[in-house]
């Protein structure tokens, strides 16, 4: 009895430095959920290097004149955060959807009038 446990503990042992040395192999293959927990920037200047900013949403002026604000929206940072690892694209990309989600939610047409049946409209 004593040599099955022994056998089956040099066994495992065989296995699972084999499978540590060869983990290139088959890592790629699990099913590895992305981290709970981002952190996410909280001035301007960590907002460029995170990749928040673009030619047409450009954060450069806010660090230059020394902004001392925050940075950007937390929730609205983690939705488009969300959105470009999600769909894998950029940051203008993603800040569209997000702003067609907000006018979807908030009944607002894609040109930016509301869909309230009661609004009136002179121009």
């Amino acid at each position: 009895m004593g040599y099955v446990l022994y056998s089956l503990t040099f066994l495992i042992l065989v296995l699972a430095t084999a499978a540590y040395f060869l983990r290139h192999h088959w890592l790629h293959r699990l099913p590895i959920p992305e981290p709970i927990y981002t952190r996410l920037p909280t001035s301007f200047r960590d907002d460029i290097e995170a990749g928040f900013s673009s030619s047409a949403f450009d954060l450069t002026a806010n660090v230059e004149a020394g902004d001392s604000r925050q940075g950007l929206d937390d929730a609205a940072k983690r939705e488009v955060q969300t959105i470009m690892k999600r769909r894998g694209v950029g940051f203008d990309e993603a800040r569209r959807l997000y702003m067609q989600s907000r006018f979807k939610k908030n009944n607002i047409g894609a040109d930016g009038i509301p869909r309230d049946p009661k609004f009136v409209s002179f121009s």
